[in-house]
Formats: C-alpha cells, sequence, structure tokens
C-alpha cells in the first residue's frame, strides 16, 4: 500500500485511549513505555543514549530535533537506551561541522522509532495534568494501524515502579577509564597522570560523568550494579562513585543498598552519588523514595545549594525522588529544586559523603556544578593527607 505525503506512518497512543498521529521516521515496528517530556534545547543524542531513559519515550518540546545531525563522540553509552522519541517537526538535513550523520538512519540502525509532526505542546500539558502515561507508539510505512490494539499494549505496560532496570542497562564486567572532558582543540584526551583510585558502581553510568572523574585526577574503575562491597574494596579505592541509571530506585536497592552501607560501615571512603546513585545513597542512610508525576526531565533546572546560597543551572532526568522529610539524623539536604522544592541533593554531616539528585556532568550551566567533581577528589586528598 502505497501513501499520500498527508497519510500518517506513525501513531502514539495512550492508555486512555487518546491517539496522536505522525509521520514516522527511524525504525519500524511497535514499542511501548512509560512517555515523559524533555525541555532541553540542545543534547537530543545525549538524552537518548543516557541509560537513565531506559523504559521511557521521550517528547522534546523544543521543535528543532535533528538539526545537528549525530555524531559518534556524543553517544553517553554505545547504542540508545530510550525507547523512542516525539518530536514537532520532522529532522532536517543537519546543518553542524561536526555531523557525521542524519537522525532518521542512525535510530533506524539502532532499531528505535520515532514519530515526527505531533502537537507536542499539547502532548506536554497532558503529561504536566496526568502524569507520565503508558503509551504504545508504532511506525508503519503503510499508513495501517490497529488502534484497538495499540491501546490495549499501552494499558498493559506495568510502568516503572518496581522495576530494577539498572541490571539491564550496567556493564556485564568491570573495566577502565581513563578518558577526560572535550576541550578545543584536542577533542578526548586520556589522563595520564590521576591521582586517586576511583571505583564507579555503574547503574546506567554516562560516559561524560567518568571523563569528568577523571578530569578530576581519577583513575576510574567502573564496576557492575550488582557489585558487593567486597567487589568495590577489593581495588583499594581512595573513593567510591555511585552512578546514574534508570527503573525504580527501590528495586535497585535490593542488592545496592546493601552495598553501600557495608561500605559506609567498614571505611571512612568518600562517596559521591548522582541521580539514581544519589537515591541509593539515600536509601542506605535510611530515607525513602517515591514517583513523581511527571518527573523532571531537562537542561534549564534551577538549584539551590543551602549550603552557599547560590543558584544552579541544573541538567536533570529523573522520574523518582528522594523524600526530604525522611531524611534521617546526621543527614542534611544540601540542594533543593527551585522548580517545585524537592530535594536534589544529600550530605552526611560529619563525613565526605554527598549526592545530588541532577547530572553536574551535562554542562547545562555550563560550568556550575562541576565543584562536585572537585569536591569528591579534594576529599580524597584531605583523606590522604
Amino acid at each position: 500500500m502505497s501513501t499520500s505525503p498527508q497519510t500518517p506512518t506513525a501513531c502514539l497512543a495512550l492508555a486512555d485511549g487518546t491517539v496522536f498521529y505522525g509521520r514516522g521516521f527511524g525504525a519500524t515496528g511497535v514499542t511501548v513505555a512509560e512517555l515523559c517530556f524533555n525541555t532541553a534545547m540542545t543534547g537530543y543524542q545525549e538524552i537518548m543514549t543516557d541509560p537513565s531513559y531506559a523504559g521511557q519515550i521521550v517528547t522534546f518540546t523544543f521543535p528543532h530535533i535533528g538539526n545537528t545531525g549525530v555524531t559518534a563522540e556524543d553517544d553517553e553509552t554505545t547504542d540508545p537506551v530510550a525507547e523512542g522519541m516525539v518530536v514537532k517537526w520532522d529532522p532536517t538535513e543537519p546543518s553542524n561541522w561536526r555531523a557525521e550523520g542524519e537522525l532518521g538512519p542512525w535510530l533506524a540502525k539502532r532499531g528505535r522509532i520515532a514519530i515526527g509532526g505531533v502537537d507536542t505542546r499539547r502532548l506536554t500539558r497532558a503529561i504536566r495534568q496526568q502524569g507520565a502515561p503508558h503509551v504504545a507508539l508504532e511506525h508503519n510505512p503503510d499508513g495501517v494501524f490497529d488502534l484497538e490494539a495499540l491501546i490495549a499494549k499501552a494499558r498493559e505496560f506495568s510502568g516503572l515502579e518496581g522495576l530494577d532496570l539498572a541490571k539491564d542497562v550496567t556493564c556485564a564486567q568491570s573495566y577502565r577509564w581513563d578518558q577526560m572532558r572535550w576541550a578545543w582543540p584536542q577533542g578526548y584526551q586520556p589522563q595520564t597522570a590521576p591521582k586517586h583510585k576511583v571505583v564507579a558502581v555503574d547503574y546506567g553510568a554516562k560516559r561524560n560523568i567518568l571523563r569528568c572523574l577523571a578530569s578530576a585526577g581519577c583513575d576510574v574503575t567502573v564496576l557492575p550494579a550488582t557489585a558487593t562491597a567486597e567487589d568495590v574494596l577489593a581495588h583499594e579505592p581512595d573513593g567510591v562513585f555511585l552512578s546514574n541509571g534508570p527503573g525504580d530506585p527501590a528495586a535497585t536497592g535490593a542488592y545496592a543498598v546493601p552495598m553501600i552501607k557495608e561500605v559506609l560501615n567498614q571505611t571512612d571512603l568518600p562517596v559521591f552519588g548522582i541521580c539514581l546513585g544519589h537515591q541509593m545513597l539515600a536509601l542506605a542512610l535510611g530515607a525513602q523514595t517515591v514517583k513523581m508525576n511527571h518527573g523532571h526531565h531537562g537542561a534549564n533546572h534551577p538549584v539551590k545549594d543551602k549550603t552557599t546560597g547560590k543558584v544552579e543551572i541544573t541538567s536533570m532526568n529523573h522520574g523518582f525522588t528522594v523524600d526530604s522529610q525522611t531524611l534521617p539524623d546526621g543527614v542534611e539536604e544540601t540542594h533543593v529544586s527551585l522548580f517545585d522544592g524537592s530535594n536534589c541533593g544529600i550530605a552526611m554531616k560529619d563525613r565526605p559523603v554527598f549526592s545530588v539528585q541532577y547530572h553536574p556532568e551535562a554542562s547545562p550551566g555550563p560550568q556550575d556544578s562541576y565543584y562536585l567533581f572537585e569536591r569528591f577528589a579534594a576529599a580524597m586528598d584531605a583523606r590522604a593527607s
């Protein structure tokens, strides 16, 4: 069956029966996931390859998605992890000196479905008002859709609550990392004179986080999410890093929390966590996490550092949050969202153990939050002196 230019070739069906038609690009087929929206104006490739987006389809509120093409340097992991993408306008031919290819073929090669021509403002309002919906997205060049079946698939999706997705995106075995942050004109360069041995526990780690650790003087060894305290301490680290990742923190905490507790009980090592790692640390210290209505996803989130009074513009990607009301004695809230007052950072009062909910490596400020990596390095310096 051939289609006219006006015939929809993709369909997004929400569990409540709402249907959005558009033009498909990327891979063909059907995918089911939770739908979120991201307000970032740049970084669509980094977003699609961020392991924290496992189990989610991303609606981009910025209309110009695909206009800078794709380049291997911007991948945060080997392949896209987000299940699919929803955009306002179809991707155009890329206009950027770094572009190595176009978004559509890049998605198709990696099995990710996308839909363009959608009223993303209406869709974003629906997510804000109703919470992150369960959806089914189909791309069929013939333009034929079984709407009842798609809506049924969306309704059958179990959602992210109770799901441990870290085990699906973590590394299969340990590895070393020495690549530092990108710098003009050399690009990515190796760390040749590290000062600190750091074990990074991979719950879905972004490459740029590991680069920031290397740039802060760290010799990084990455371990799988299921690593035990014995595994971590066998490397005799100077500090432990807990990475970002997807899914329900309470589910991942079933194996991550005992490891963190044991490391804290057996050692005085500095510990630094980001995103899911922040939530893992909070759970290990006795706090609780809760599912948010639609989460925080974007590169323009103002966060106040309560210890200094300064405001940082941050990048965020999380659908769960630490309940600050459950923080135990000895643990203080260090950062708070100026959008909704939700928790964005914690620290132990008497030890160099701290974490933040946002992504300091994503450079939205662009360097508002890099001090956190320097703080981690300084804590390891202090311990060694």
